[in-house]
């Protein structure tokens, strides 16, 4: 089994706006928290300033641990194409806000666009489920 460490950061201004990347290594682009794997010895909490900051451009505060999520993907269903073992995926989930940058898109990464959207429409995004999961862990109504 192969295993997956990354760490999230729910960030929401104060104009109920929350902060995603545009994820485009799946089936299909679909929005998702700004975050990612771990490098090996990397801290989770330098993990997810670092992941914000290539994704969104961005430089946060990292707040509570909101939780850790975690998840076993059969090998058929990963996005890897010739994977031949599960994925054990361990999430971990953060709260941030922003401290400097501005926003701008990730080139030649893992996600493609970043952007704000008002709470109430995240449900008409497509989103990956992470959003979802991110949200009740922070106790966020949307």
């Amino acid at each position: 089994m192969d295993l997956r460490v990354a760490a999230y950061a729910v960030i929401i201004d104060e104009d109920d706006r929350i902060l995603l990347s545009r994820w485009i290594e799946g089936r299909r682009p679909a929005w998702t928290m700004p975050g990612g794997g771990l490098d090996a010895g990397e801290d989770p909490a330098d993990a997810v300033r670092r992941e914000v900051r290539e994704e969104t451009g961005y430089r946060v505060q990292v707040g509570d641990l909101l939780g850790i999520h975690s998840r076993v993907i059969p090998a058929g269903r990963r996005v890897t194409p010739d994977a031949v073992a599960p994925l054990h995926t361990l999430r971990i989930v953060y709260r941030a806000r922003i401290v400097g940058g501005r926003l701008r898109n990730e080139v030649g990464g893992s996600t493609d666009r970043a952007d704000w959207f008002a709470l109430s429409g995240v449900r008409r995004l497509h989103r990956v489920k992470l959003i979802d999961i991110a949200l009740k862990m922070a106790d966020v109504a949307y």
